[in-house]
């Protein structure tokens, strides 16, 4: 691969924008050039070009820069091309080659997962995991597998009582009902065998295995996932955790992800 060209300008001008992506709030002028090891001029410099042009905001009584509604139109730009679904689609397709299951990639959406990508394996029946459909995260394989990935504080923002657990269907209570505590626990298995599972809450007689794909801050991007009949599990489960977790790491790499 060729190097890429020497245009400083435009290189200093985007390592200010990615710091200032990877910060949780606007920070000094002072801060960044630390930071990136640049002179305060020069970030001072191309700050003011960037505000001119909406892409950072000046906190004046707070003597801090933070992003602006440009890089938040480039980041709505990045949604409606869905390179999520774009990238991730081969990477399942690949999985029910392989493994002869069916497969999707989700994201989240607050307390729930959103289907981007469904690929069904032959002679396999049809899955309620459909593009556009929207489950409660907690209940399955890809919500578990980002949720494991959330900051204490966040996870219970989403979750603050049980009337935020909603359910399937009657047999999902029969399992017993949902609560904070035992989402924690959950989770803590997940972060601990690192992918998630879920067998027959979401439909019966099936089962699914998850992995959360990482961006560049750590954060659950959207997770990867195989569904199989229950009964196939004692065989297909040391085949399936593998395969999904490598596909899942894929995707971060191919994001600039963490993992």
């Amino acid at each position: 691969m060729s190097d890429p060209p020497k245009v400083p300008a435009a290189d200093q001008t985007l390592a200010i924008l990615a710091h200032l992506a990877a910060q949780r709030g606007p920070v000094p002028a002072a801060t960044i050039a630390q930071a990136l090891g640049l002179p305060r001029s020069t970030v001072y410099h191309l700050l003011a070009v960037m505000q001119h042009r909406g892409f950072v905001v000046h906190l004046p009584e707070e003597r801090r820069y933070g992003l602006g509604i440009a890089a938040f139109e480039l980041s709505s730009g990045f949604s409606r091309q869905q390179p999520l679904a774009r990238l991730g689609r081969p990477l399942v397709a690949g999985l029910v080659d392989r493994l002869g299951e069916s497969g999707h990639l989700a994201v989240l959406h607050g307390r729930d997962v959103l289907y981007l990508v469904e690929e069904r394996a032959p002679r396999r029946p049809s899955l309620v995991t459909d593009v556009g459909v929207r489950l409660p995260a907690h209940l399955t394989a890809t919500g578990r597998a980002m949720l494991a990935e959330l900051p204490p504080a966040q996870l219970r923002a989403l979750y603050p009582d049980r009337a935020a657990f909603a359910s399937r269907h009657p047999l999902a209570e029969a399992d017993g009902e949902w609560s904070y505590g035992r989402l924690k626990r959950v989770l803590a298995t997940v972060r601990e065998q690192g992918w998630a599972g879920e067998h027959g809450e979401v439909t019966g007689g099936l089962a699914s295995v998850g992995a959360a794909v990482l961006d560049h801050l750590g954060w659950p991007a959207a997770a990867i996932a195989i569904t199989y009949p229950e009964e196939s599990a004692p065989e297909l489960q040391p085949l399936v955790v593998p395969a999904v977790r490598e596909a899942a790491a894929t995707l971060s790499k191919r994001i600039l992800g963490t993992r």
